[in-house]
């Protein structure tokens, strides 16, 4: 009895130690094989249609969900002086070939110039930015190999590779500054990694959330 129960001890004990080696060797390789974050969003350039002079908008010819065709009418004006001003300024034109995402203008009111009507990006241009610790950052090179997951495809895998390493963190471009108190915490700042992918999707929406896994080696 005593013998056996020394034998489940052991084989307990050794179970254990392969457990634990397992786990260390499996952190080992990710740690030393990849970067890793879940800080990643797919994301697209956002193009704004805006009137170039102003007047009463007459017609909006767009939905959101829309797709447009580059320099095609999306809507149109009201001149209040004919004379100075050239027909072709009334109306608004689709800059890029995409589709409309977020329509801002509403028929009767008055429009400027530089004013936002409706918002376009292009789904066949989509990418990813995952914002990587500084401390990983040297690690990190234009071309590496990316492993992709989108939350909104949980069980499907992209591909793609690191197009560009931002220049300056996060907190640069902040509008409040990081600390404003006269104590001083210093806190990891996070860098934008620009990310292509291998192939366009024009199923995937611009702000859902990405898990991204950089081959470093």
């Amino acid at each position: 009895m005593i013998k056996n129960r020394k034998k489940l001890i052991m084989f307990i004990a050794l179970v254990m130690v392969v457990v634990f080696a397992g786990i260390g060797s499996y952190y080992w390789y990710e740690n030393d094989y990849f970067i890793s974050t879940e800080d990643a969003k797919v994301m697209g350039d956002l193009v704004s249609v805006s009137p170039q002079i102003s007047g009463k908008l007459l017609e909006l010819n767009v939905s959101e969900g829309d797709t447009v065709v580059k320099d095609q009418i999306l809507g149109r004006q009201g001149i209040s002086n004919p004379q100075e001003t050239n027909i072709d300024q009334s109306v608004f034109r689709a800059p890029i070939n995409g589709i409309v995402i977020k329509k801002q203008g509403t028929v009767g009111e008055i429009v400027s110039p530089g004013q936002t009507i409706a918002m376009i990006i292009d789904p066949n241009k989509l990418y990813i930015t995952a914002n990587i610790e500084e401390t990983k950052l040297a690690k990190v090179r234009q071309g590496q190999k990316v492993d992709i997951t989108i939350d909104q495809f949980s069980n499907k895998t992209f591909s793609g590779k690191v197009k560009y390493v931002g220049r300056a963190s996060n907190s640069t471009f902040a509008l409040l500054p990081s600390s404003t108190s006269g104590t001083f915490t210093k806190v990891i700042q996070k860098i934008p990694v620009k990310i292509e992918f291998d192939k366009s999707d024009a199923t995937l929406l611009p702000g859902t959330n990405a898990v991204v896994n950089i081959h470093i080696k």
